[in-house]
């Protein structure tokens, strides 16, 4: 009976630490089920913001004068274009350039072309030139936003939507290619990999579109480079939504964009993260945000070249604060190279459209800068030709590898041999995932005191139950539940158990059933509750919960969950290095105790949480026994960490524990 009061303390103390409610069951049994998440709904709101609100803080800090951007800025740059993807950059093979044939009217020429920006990458595209042309022109890189274009179930690509530009462009003595995007081309690739296709090896991999949209327009401005009626000194780049989006990147890393206006392209962090625009855009629209940047360090890349940020006062998806707050932080970068008047800020009334108000101040711009040309812009941007007469090809090459191209862009680690796993080569990958991986991590002054509590503890007969909480990270004071003897001296070992969020229901609905009646029942939960009571007589066993698990679980609706997961990505995190990084703390937690400095620590988790175990048992040594059950055996299966895959098998990952544990044991779950 005395155990039987114990363990009804416990379900108390979890129902008041955990805001979990309780019900009855047959035979006198208890269980508990959840409540809402809205306690983790608001905590990971508030995340959000103070994560936010930091990396806005910082943007520019550093910078006062000239010479400190210039100081700066060939290591930003190298950061961007690893972000995207493009570091080292890949080889710039032959562009395999073919024009298939050409439309007429109105007074310009309409090439139906394709090249290949690698081997097998092909990119579909329609230049518009005028007729008659004395010399070269100056030339215009026109990226397609996201823009469906089908006949009959196959795909004409959406530059043949905005045709009307290229056609403009023409007609006003300009040289103007358009191209097709992967997502929505002729060739139909993918932009959507962690919006709804689940494709979170992308994090793992460091790849996003925005990096194979970025590398095509790149290869087009070598393209338009190469042909004899383009004045090569002379190229302007724009696009809106997505097109305004591959504008920032290339003009960023590419300075032979001389002139630049991004339409609806860019906004700052806080709208993507904390107002959740980013559940309005699909992956090409983000870089992998390894080195945490907010969105006004790649706007201000371009400086000092023209560049002209140009919105709708209306757009949902792009809202004015942060388009604003852009352009005014991007304007401090345009003052040091007292070139204040090469920056304009265009706002046009009007929703997230392709506005005729938007076009004129674009066309203007580029008349200005690119042809010295101050005039009135009288001529409108009217299609011309029938969609279907600008698609270029009549059959799909069967060497493409645009639908396929997130599994080569990036390359993926090799194994490291046994040779290259003594402790110089693990130093040296344990650099690179703090780096790379864990670059997010709170460190120096921002690791905030833990500020352990004891918020709950009973002692009954041989039991004694705790519960600490702990500050990981704000908002975020964690719970760690230790079951052991009542003499804390009579503990010879320490088994600390990392529940994700099926083992944390598992768990605590085994100690809910508790009742004396119950335990002749053959069940998981009694098997559970009996586990528990049993290992508990000479160790202590401690559970740890990491964010977004248990108590702190946020809102269960998938597509909601799917967001918040981009979210952490936008900060360079993921979900599960943030909870690595609340394992961790919760160890060193555990090591304060003064009744547990002297016990040999075990570390245990199954499926997600094997995962999170292995990762914290490289940061929190020694660990005497570390044992996995249902660890996945790539990364590619596991939650996601930016970038691990670029840098890490999961064998090198398992054999830096070996090295650091002295004994690691990894267990398949039997079913039972």
């Amino acid at each position: 009976m005395m155990k039987f009061r114990l363990w009804i303390t416990l379900m108390m103390m979890l129902g008041c630490v955990l805001d979990f409610k309780f019900f009855s069951l047959s035979e006198n049994a208890l269980a508990i089920e959840p409540t809402s998440t809205s306690v983790g709904d608001s905590l990971v709101r508030d995340y959000f913001r103070l994560q936010t609100e930091q990396l806005s803080n910082v943007a520019f800090a550093e910078i006062s004068t000239l010479d400190d951007w210039q100081s700066l800025r060939d290591e930003y740059n190298r950061q961007l274009l690893e972000m995207l993807g493009l570091d080292p950059l890949p080889e710039k093979t032959t562009l395999h350039p073919e024009v298939v044939g050409t439309v007429q009217g109105d007074g310009i020429v309409v090439e139906r072309l394709h090249f290949q920006s690698l081997p097998g990458l092909y990119v579909t595209a329609n230049l518009y030139r005028p007729t008659v042309q004395d010399g070269p022109l100056p030339a215009i890189l026109y990226v397609c936003g996201h823009a469906r274009v089908k006949e009959d179930g196959v795909s004409l690509g959406n530059k043949t939507h905005y045709q009307h530009h290229g056609a403009w462009f023409a007609r006003n003595g300009y040289v103007c290619l358009v191209v097709d995007t992967i997502q929505l081309g002729e060739i139909e690739g993918v932009h959507h990999g962690t919006y709804s296709q689940g494709r979170w090896w992308w994090n793992c991999r460091g790849y996003t579109p925005a990096g194979v949209e970025a590398w095509n327009c790149v290869r087009a401005l070598d393209y338009l480079q190469s042909r004899s009626e383009v004045d090569g000194e002379r190229i302007g780049m724009t696009g809106r939504s997505g097109g305004g989006a591959y504008s920032w990147w290339t003009a960023a890393i590419d300075e032979r964009v001389k002139v630049v206006v991004p339409v609806a392209g860019i906004t700052n962090l806080k709208n993507h993260v904390v107002d959740g625009c980013v559940e309005g855009h699909c992956d090409c629209m983000f870089m992998v945000n390894t080195y945490r940047w907010d969105y006004a360090l790649v706007a201000a890349m371009v400086a000092p070249r023209p560049l002209l940020i140009s919105n709708t006062d209306k757009d949902s998806i792009f809202p004015l604060d942060g388009v604003v707050d852009v352009h005014t932080k991007v304007r401090h970068i345009y003052g040091l190279y007292q070139a204040s008047d090469k920056l304009g800020l265009n706002i046009t009334e009007g929703p997230h459209h392709d506005t005729q108000d938007l076009r004129i101040s674009a066309f203007r711009w580029f008349n200005r800068f690119l042809k010295d040309d101050t005039s009135l812009v009288t001529t409108q941007a009217t299609p011309f030709f029938e969609k279907s007469l600008l698609k270029v090809f009549e059959q799909i090459p069967s060497d493409e590898r645009v639908t396929t191209i997130d599994e080569s862009f990036v390359p993926e680690a090799k194994q490291r041999s046994s040779t290259d796993t003594d402790l110089d080569s693990d130093a040296v990958l344990m650099k690179t995932l703090s780096e790379k991986v864990f670059r997010g991590w709170p460190s120096g002054d921002a690791v905030e005191p833990m500020n352990v509590q004891t918020v709950a503890e009973s002692t009954q007969s041989d039991r004694s139950i705790r519960v600490l909480q702990y500050t990981s990270q704000s908002p975020y004071r964690l719970s760690v539940y230790l079951v052991g003897p009542s003499t804390t001296t009579d503990a010879k070992s320490l088994s600390m158990i990392v529940l994700a969020q099926p083992e944390w229901e598992r768990v605590t609905r085994g100690l809910a059933i508790a009742a004396p009646n119950f335990l002749s029942r053959q069940s998981s939960d009694h098997d559970t509750w009996k586990s528990i009571h049993e290992n508990s007589r000479d160790r202590l066993i401690a559970y740890i919960v990491p964010r977004g698990v248990g108590p702190t679980e946020w809102t269960r609706d998938t597509k909601e969950r799917t967001h918040i997961r981009r979210r952490f990505m936008l900060l360079g995190q993921t979900v599960a290095a943030m909870q690595v990084f609340d394992v961790c703390r919760a160890i060193e937690c555990l090591r304060h105790q003064d009744e547990m400095k002297v016990l040999p620590f075990d570390l245990s988790g199954a499926g997600d949480a094997a995962a999170w175990s292995l990762f914290a048992s490289l940061y929190s040594s020694p660990i005497r026994n570390l044992t996995l059950t249902d660890l996945p055996q790539e990364h590619r299966g596991a939650p996601d960490l930016l970038n691990i895959s670029r840098y890490s098998t999961m064998s090198d990952i398992q054999q830096l524990a070996t090295n650091r544990v002295q004994r690691f044991t990894i267990n398949k779950n039997d079913g039972q």
